[in-house]
This record gives structure tokens, sequence and C-alpha cells, in this order.
């Protein structure tokens, strides 16, 4: 029995599916069950629906960054940043898709429009791919492999120096999920990370043709600003106000998206040994349908639990797919999205025993007595090739 995937270019191929294990709920490994209550037209991707699609989004922020660099009224500027940061999410999501190869049926289409839809929020496309789709796709919630959101055990917290486990309180709260996801997803995987040989070269040609790209609207960006304020502060604010703090935005938004995706009470992150792709894609996702108006912006990714048992349903179809996963699979989760559940989750969900499944405070784990406190085996575990 075969599932179907996407690689790291987005092509779709097919791979080894997981058996079933009887009589062990939550530990089912297939997805077949799941993959054949969606129905066929949620595959459906015309070429026009998807140019429509980024064609907004372009249009839209051109028009944020247009308003950005008139105005300055403090109240405006806002206004303008959280515009600008809502339409680069939108754009990235239209990115995200596809490099799946979920937007258009043709691969050369996908990589053009993955790569310019991700320009905007300086993102490397090939590195995206490599850890989004490779590892992040084909290892969800699975320690050690899964590095999106990966948790922290109260053992290891408690071998952090001062400064990590200072940075991991921030990091973990609502305010900080933006820095988490600028730091460990942007920075060290995309911008830094050294890839695997086989990857490096396309990857590198991805980072030069980003920091290319941001340098030169940086220095044209810079030079409208010397033109309208006549001083080189002047030059460097407009820099800041229409590049880096919609970029800071944006990092907040995806940082907090992705954790409600991942992380909260009923969603666990499995032991390596116990891990299988059901677990992973359907018992440790969601599907929440977000307030009329918000997928003007998102795309309906909140609605996330058949993007990961199939990446190739395109973001317009991810909530008819949902419906029929959810009204035929009980291990399937699904509410609506309410920013204060994930603050509540920020304060719920700080450390966690893969062991027993169970997320701690730092209170809670303060308390735990010395032996479950011990390293547990399943942590020691080994990087996937892919990260190697």
């Amino acid at each position: 029995m075969t599932l179907t995937t996407a690689d790291e270019h987005g092509d779709v191929t097919a791979t080894p599916d997981t058996p079933d294990t009887p009589g062990t709920p939550g530990k089912r490994g297939s997805l077949q069950r799941v993959l054949d209550v969606i129905p066929p037209e949620a595959y459906e991707r015309p070429t026009w629906k998807g140019l429509a699609y980024f064609g907004r989004d372009v249009a839209l922020y051109a028009v944020a960054v247009a308003f950005l660099i008139m105005v300055n009224n403090p109240l405006l500027l806002v206004i303008g940043w959280v515009f600008a940061s809502l339409m680069l999410s939108a754009l990235f999501i239209v990115g995200h898709d596809a490099a799946h190869g979920a937007l258009f049926n043709s691969r050369k289409m996908n990589r053009t429009v993955g790569k310019l839809a991700m320009l905007p929020s300086w993102h490397v496309f090939e590195g995206w791919s490599l850890g989004h789709n490779r590892i992040h796709h084909t290892y969800t919630a699975r320690q050690g492999f899964d590095f999106v959101w990966h948790p922290v055990t109260p053992a290891e917290f408690a071998t952090m120096s001062r400064f990590k486990r200072l940075r991991h309180r921030f990091e973990w709260s609502w305010v900080g999920a933006g820095a988490y996801y600028a730091r460990e997803v942007w920075w060290n995987k995309m911008i830094v990370g050294k890839p695997p040989a086989r990857y490096a070269k396309s990857i590198r040609k991805d980072r030069w043709m980003v920091g290319s790209v941001a340098a030169a609207v940086a220095v044209v960006l810079g030079a409208v600003g010397y033109a309208r304020y006549g001083t080189p502060l002047g030059a460097l604010w407009m820099v800041a106000k229409v590049w880096v703090i919609p970029f800071l935005g944006f990092s907040f938004i995806v940082g907090s998206l992705v954790h409600i995706h991942h992380i909260g009470p009923d969603l666990r992150w499995w032991p390596r040994r116990e891990w299988t792709r059901f677990a992973g894609q359907v018992e440790a996702t969601t599907a929440l349908y977000a307030p009329k108006g918000v997928d003007f912006f998102f795309h309906w990714i909140m609605v996330h639990i058949p993007h990961h048992v199939d990446v190739r349903i395109p973001m317009y179809n991810l909530p008819m797919a949902a419906d029929a996963i959810v009204a035929n699979i009980d291990e399937a989760k699904a509410g609506k999205l309410r920013f204060r559940d994930f603050m509540a989750n920020t304060r719920t969900c700080k450390l966690y025993d893969f062991d027993r499944g169970i997320w701690y405070t730092y209170r809670q784990a303060a308390d735990l007595p010395p032996e479950m406190m011990q390293m547990p085996v399943s942590s020691l575990v080994v990087a996937p090739a892919a990260q190697r």
C-alpha cells in the first residue's frame, strides 16, 4: 500500500505507507482510510485560480508598500504595518502551496510562483522546501526529527544555561512566537544552516538571490527615504518602516500560526519508536475554522489536517477535505480559530514528557520528583538523513 507525498522540489511521489496495528488506538499507522474519504474534487487546481490568488496578493502587497512609503502618522503606520504583515503572510502561504506542488499542475510554474511569492518575506525557497517538505512533513511531531516548535523536556530544560532558559521562556510565550520563528526556522534553517551536500548548490543559489533582492530593495528604499527626509537617518527609517518592520510582523503571524498547528494540550508529540504517519499527520495537528474574513489573508492554512494528510490538496479546497475527514475519522480534531486559545496554549504547553505524552508548565516541571527528571532513553535520537 502506498500514499502520495511531495518531495523537496514539490514533485508528487509515492512512498510506502505503514499498516494499521490492530488494537492500538492512537498508534495506527496507515493514512489510507483518511485518504479514502477525501472527495476527488478536493484535488482540482485550475491554473487560473492559483494565478488569481497570487496576483491578488501581489497587488495588495504593492498597495501596502506604497501606503507605508507615503504615510508618517503613527496610527496610520500601525495600520499599514498590520496590513503589510498580513499580505506578506498571504503571499507566503501561496508560496508554501507552490512549494508543495499543490497550486499548479506544472512543476515549473509551482517553482516560479513559489520563489516569487516568498521573496518579500526573505525566504529561501529551496531551503524552505527541504526543511518543510522533506523534514517537517515527513516526520511531523516525531521526537528528534521535526524541528518546528519541537518541545523541550523538563530534564533538558534543567540542564540549559540561564540564557537559554530565559530565551525559552520568552520564545514559548505568545509574545515571543515571532522571535522563535525568525531565529529557529528562518535564520538557523534557511539563512545560515549548512544544508546536506546534495541540496547545497540549489540552496546556496537561492540564498544569493534572496540576499541580492533584499539588499537591492533596501538600497532603493534608502534612496527614496533620503530624497523624502533629507537625512541618512530618514533613509534608514524608510528601510525600517517599509522593509524590516513588516517582516517582523510577518514572523510573529507565521510563528503563531505554526504553534497553533502543532502545539496544544490535546496534541501529542511522539517518541521515535511510537510515531506513525497517522499519529503525526492526523493526531498531532488540527482543523481550525477561522472567523469570516480571516482566510482572505490566511488562505485556509489553519484547516491543517488535510494539508498534512495529502499535500497535493490546494489551499482553497482544504475546508472541503477537512469536512469529510472530520465527519469520518474519529481521531481528527476540529474547532474554531481563536487567538485566546493560542494564548492559553502558550501558558499551558511549556515543557513536554514524550514518554508519558504530558505537557507541563514551568512551575509543574519544577515540582516533579527527581526520578522523573532523568533523561529518558527515547530522547536520545539521531537526526534524519535529510538533516545531515
